[in-house]
């Protein structure tokens, strides 16, 4: 079986008891904002640029890292290893842009209750991603004053 290594990086932006999340339209999957880091690209560069690519938001700031999971699973015949990683985000301000074609074809943005979200999000790894935003940022609004974090590394095996 064909393996397929990669990183990818997010964020999981808190606002007022919120977290903005998407929906895949071509399947049934809610997830975070995420995606590939880019040659040369940060994780923190990477984070910033998906969460704004895809849900339209500009002025988002990354207030704590959350840390390194790697995530395995089988998907159309190859076995996918990808490093995830995210960061816990402020809006700093909630007016949208304009997103290219592409990515409002692919994504329905929308922001949930907390709680709501921990049952929305569709992979167990993006739920732990979320946990550990909660943890940092108590108050459900994450602000410049989260607490700081190790990064931890944790070893998902199921779930994409």
């Amino acid at each position: 079986m064909q393996v397929v290594e990669y990183a990818s990086s997010g964020g999981v932006v808190l606002d007022s008891g919120r977290v903005l999340l998407v929906r895949k339209r071509d399947v049934p999957e809610v997830r975070l904002p995420k995606g590939h880091i880019n040659p040369g690209e940060s994780r923190r560069e990477a984070a910033v640029r998906e969460v704004r690519e895809e849900t339209g938001y500009l002025a988002v700031q990354p207030v704590a890292d959350l840390g390194t999971q790697l995530v395995e699973f089988e998907h159309e015949g190859r076995w996918i290893r990808r490093w995830e990683s995210y960061f816990a985000m402020v809006l700093t301000n909630p007016t949208r842009g304009p997103r290219a074609p592409e990515e409002e074809a692919k994504f329905e943005v929308f922001w949930a209750p907390v709680e709501e979200a921990l049952e929305l999000l569709t992979f167990e790894s993006e739920r732990e991603f979320l946990r550990r935003a909660l943890q940092r940022c108590p108050e459900k609004s994450c602000s410049p004053s989260c607490s700081p974090t190790k990064n931890p590394r944790h070893l998902i095996r199921s779930g994409g």
